[in-house]
C-alpha cells in the first residue's frame, strides 16, 4: 500500500468521527470505537534489541553490544528477525482479542543518541558515541524493522529527538545548550539518516534544547524534521514530556497550554496524558479541529500502512512457534559472539576446552541473568550465563561459580548475620587452576532515572568509571590467591578496571549486556571457538581522566573526536586470535556523492577469523573545527586463516564535509586523508595493535 492510497483511507475514516474520538485516538492508548469498527490501539511498544516487555522472544545483545560488531548487514537481520516475532506475537494476540500494551507493531525504537559521556546510564540503549556508526547501524536496524514489503512489517521509530543523553536525574528540567557546529556534526546526522531512510516514528526528549522544549521545539520539530529533512511519518512525545513542557520547564502556564503547542508544533501522539486537555484547549479556541484532524489522520495513515484494516492481514501467515525459535537462537549466538570484545590477552587465550582444568566462575555477574539481558528487554526461553556457558564448553573441567559479592551493596545480605559471600569465593580460587571473574553491572543500578544515589551512582548514571568498592575489594583479594586470573565485564557501559586487576589479569574482556546466550559466547571465545572480532563503539578513559562535566554539550574534550588525551582503550578498538593486513588500497571511483576504496585483505594468523574493516578521515586544513579523525566506512571480510579477499567500501562524501559554525557541510579546505585498517590511527591504538593503518589522500 502506497503512502497516498494510505492517507486517503486515513482522511475518510477520521472524517466519520466526533471531536471527541478524534482527541480520543491522539493517546498512545486509543480506545476503540466499535461504530467504525475500530479496535483500541496501543501504540507503546519496545524493541531496542529484540521484542521486549511481552513475554517470551529472541532477547539479542543490547543496542550498544550489537555496536561492537561494527557490522550494519547483522544489525538489519536482526531487526528483520524482531519485526518477524512482532507479527508472531501480534497474530496471536489478535486471535485472542488482546489488545493491551507492548502488543502492536509500533516500536519505539531505535535509541539513535549520541553516547557522548561514558556516565550516562542509558548508553547501554544506543550504537555508541560515533554518529557515522550510530547512522548506518541505526538505519540498518529501522530498515529490518519496517521490511521492504507492501506493508510495514513494523513501524520504527527514532528516538529520543534531539540532544539528549544525560544527565538522567535531571531530565525533565534540563536544558541541553548545543551550538550549531556540534549540533549538526554529532547530534543531528543519524536523525536525518533514519528519516532519509523512510522511519515512520520520531519521539522528541524530555529536556528542552537551546531553551525550547523538545516536545514544542520551532526549531528542531518545524523547521528542521518537518521542513528540512521533509518527515512524513509521526511524532509522539516521551512518555510524560508533554506534562513537563508546562509541569516542569515552565515553557507554558497550563497544561492545557502545553497540550495545545505540543499539537500544533507537530505532535501526534501522546505518551502520558497530557492530550486528555486537549479538549480544554479546544473550547478555549488554543486549537482547530484542522490541528486535531492533521493528526489523527497521520496516525491512521500508519495503522493503514500496517495493515491494520485489511481484510487480510499482511504476514498474517507467520507462525506463534517462531518466537525465540532455532534459527532466532543461531543468530543471537553469532551476534552475541561478534559485540565480545577482547581487550587484554597475555598470549593466555585461547584456553584447551578438552582440558581438565580446575576453574572457578566469580563474581556477582557469574550468574546473573539480568546482566544477560540490559533494558528494554524481553524473556527469553533460555538464558545461558557465563557460569552455564563454562559447563557446556569446558566438559572436562572441574567447575565452580560463586557470587562473591554483591554487584554494588557492602553486604550480599545481612540474615542472621551472614553479611557476604567473598570468602567463600576466595576458597574456591585459591584451589582453582584458573578463576573467570565476572564482573561489572547492570540495569537496575546503570539506566533510566532510578533514584539510586552513592558514590558510584546518581540516579541511574554514573559517578566515575571504576567498579564499585566492593567489587574492586572482591577482585583483588582473588588476585591474591589466584595466577591466573580472567576478568569477564557485563556492563552497558566503559569501565576502569584498576592498575591493579588490570595488570593481574591475564586476559580481559568486555562483554557488555550480550544477550539470553551471551554466556555461551562468552565461554567459547574463552575455548577458541572463534576469533573474537568486536570493537569498541565508544572510548574507554581511564577514571582519572578529567572529562567535561555531563551536563556539557559541546564535543570539545569528548569522545575519539575531540578527545586529545591518552584513553585506557581506543574507539574502534578490539584484539583478535588471529592477524589481519590492509593493502593495495586505492580510489576505484568517486562520484558526486561517495567515494569507491578498494582493498586486499589478508589473514595473516593461524585461525579463521573476521577483519573488520574501518575507514577514518582526518584533515590536513580546515577553516572550521574538525575532528581528529571521523569514522566514515566500513566492511567485514570473513577469511580463514592464509586467505585474501579484495574488500570495497563506499565512503559518503557527507561524512567527510567540514561543519561550518552555521552547520552547514562544506567541502574541507586542504586534503583529506583516509585511514584504512582494522583501527583508528591515533597513537594508543597504532600502539596497543603494533599496526598503523593505510593511508589514502584525496587530493583537493
Amino acid at each position: 500500500m502506497n503512502k497516498e492510497f494510505a492517507r486517503a483511507r486515513a482522511k475518510a475514516l477520521v472524517s466519520r468521527m466526533t471531536i471527541e474520538e478524534k482527541l480520543s485516538q491522539l493517546l498512545y492508548n486509543s480506545p476503540a470505537i466499535e461504530r467504525l469498527g475500530i479496535h483500541e490501539h496501543n501504540w507503546w511498544n519496545e524493541a531496542s534489541h529484540g521484542l521486549a516487555r511481552s513475554g517470551m522472544a529472541t532477547v539479542f545483545p543490547h543496542a550498544i553490544a550489537l555496536a561492537s560488531t561494527f557490522d550494519p548487514m547483522l544489525i538489519g537481520k536482526i531487526g528483520d528477525v524482531v519485526s518477524t516475532e512482532a507479527r508472531a506475537k501480534y497474530n496471536n494476540s489478535v486471535k485472542e482479542g488482546d489488545f493491551d500494551i507492548y502488543k502492536n507493531l509500533t516500536f519505539w525504537a531505535p535509541n539513535i543518541n549520541i553516547f557522548r559521556d561514558p556516565r550516562w546510564g542509558r548508553g547501554q540503549e544506543t550504537f555508541g558515541e560515533d554518529p557515522y556508526l550510530t547512522a548506518v547501524l541505526g538505519v540498518s536496524y529501522i530498515e529490518g524493522l519496517q521490511g521492504k514489503g507492501e506493508f510495514l512489517k513494523s513501524a520504527a521509530c527514532a528516538k529520543h529527538f534531539a540532544v539528549h543523553s544525560g544527565p538522567e536525574p535531571l531530565r525533565h528540567t534540563f536544558n541541553a545548550v548545543v551550538s550549531d557546529h556540534d549540533l549538526w556534526e554529532t547530534y543531528l546526522p543519524a536523525f536525518e539518516w533514519a528519516v532519509k531512510s523512510g522511519v515512520v516514528g520520531v519521539m522528541g526528549a524530555y529536556n528542552r534544547t537551546d531553551g525550547e522544549p523538545c516536545c514544542a521545539s520551532q526549531k528542531l520539530m518545524v523547521d528542521i524534521l518537518r521542513g528540512q529533512w521533509k518527515f512524513d511519518g509521526y511524532y509522539v512525545s516521551d512518555c510524560g514530556a508533554i506534562h513537563d513542557i508546562s509541569e516542569s520547564h515552565h515553557f507554558t502556564d497550563t497544561l492545557p497550554e502545553a497540550a495545545a503547542l505540543a499539537l500544533k508544533t507537530g505532535y501526534n501522539l501522546n505518551c502520558g496524558e497530557a492530550y486528555v486537555h486537549l479538549m480544554e484547549a479546544y473550547e478555549q479556541d488554543l486549537i482547530t479541529e484542522e490541528d486535531i484532524d492533521r493528526a489523527a489522520e497521520k496516525l491512521f495513515e500508519i495503522r493503514h500502512l500496517l495493515g491494520e484494516f485489511e481484510e487480510v492481514r499482511p504476514y498474517s501467515d507467520i507462525p506463534f512457534d517462531k518466537l525465540d525459535c532455532k534459527e532466532h537462537r543461531d543468530l543471537n549466538l553469532d551476534a552475541a559472539e561478534q559485540c565480545m570484545v577482547l581487550l587484554k590477552n597475555d598470549n593466555f587465550l585461547p584456553l584447551d576446552e578438552n582440558g581438565d582444568y580446575s576453574i572457578a566462575v566469580i563474581g556477582p555477574n557469574a550468574m546473573s541473568t539480568v546482566a544477560l539481558e540490559g533494558n528494554y528487554n524481553g524473556m527469553a526461553s533460555e538464558y545461558i550465563t557465563v557460569a552455564d556457558g563454562m559447563r557446556r564448553v569446558f566438559l572436562n573441567a572441574n567447575i565452580r561459580a560463586a557470587m562473591g559479592c554483591h554487584i554494588w551493596k557492602d553486604h550480599r545480605n545481612d540474615c542472621g548475620g551472614f553479611t557476604n559471600m567473598t570468602s567463600e569465593a576466595v576458597g574456591y580460587a585459591k584451589n582453582a587452576d584458573i578463576t573467570i571473574l565476572v564482573l561489572g553491572l547492570d540495569c537496575t543500578i546503570e539506566g533510566e532515572e532510578n533514584g539510586i544515589q552513592n558514590d558510584f551512582f546518581a540516579g541511574g548514571d554514573k559517578k566515575q568509571l571504576m567498579l564499585p568498592t566492593v567489587q574492586q575489594e572482591m577482585a583483588e583479594r582473588i588476585c591474591a590467591v589466584c595466577e591466573n586470573v580472567i576478568v569477564i565485564t557485563l556492563a552497558g557501559s566503559a569501565v576502569d578496571l584498576g592498575e591493579k586487576l588490570t595488570s593481574h589479569a591475564k586476559a580481559i574482556i568486555h562483554g557488555w549486556y550480550p544477550g539470553a546466550v551471551g554466556g555461551l559466547a562468552a565461554a567459547r571465545l574463552l575455548a577458541g571457538k572463534y576469533s573474537p572480532s568486536g570493537k569498541l563503539p565508544l572510548t574507554f578513559y581511564k577514571n582519572d581522566t578529567v572529562l567535561p562535566e555531563i551536563t556539557e554539550y559541546a564535543m570539545e574534550g569528548r569522545t575519539y573526536r575531540y578527545f586529545t588525551g591518552k584513553s585506557l582503550y581506543p574507539f574502534g578498538y578490539g584484539l583478535s586470535y588471529t592477524s589481519f593486513a590492509y593493502d593495495e588500497v586505492k580510489l576505484v571511483e568517486e562520484t558526486d556523492e561517495a567515494y569507491e576504496i578498494s582493498l586486499k585483505v589478508t589473514n595473516t594468523g593461524s585461525m579463521e577469523g573476521i577483519a573488520k574493516v574501518q575507514v577514518y578521515a582526518s584533515y590536513t586544513d580546515s577553516r572550521t573545527p574538525t575532528p581528529l579523525y571521523q569514522l566514515c566506512g566500513l566492511a567485514s571480510v570473513k577469511l580463514g586463516a592464509g586467505e585474501s579477499a579484495y574488500a570495497s567500501v563506499k565512503v559518503d562524501k557527507y561524512w567527510v564535509k567540514a561543519v561550518l559554525a552555521d552547520g552547514s557541510r562544506v567541502t574541507p579546505d586542504g586534503e583529506i586523508v583516509l585511514h584504512i585498517g582494522g583501527h583508528q590511527p591515533d597513537e594508543v591504538s597504532c600502539a596497543l595493535l603494533g599496526n598503523e593503518p593505510a593511508k589514502l589522500t584525496i587530493q583537493k
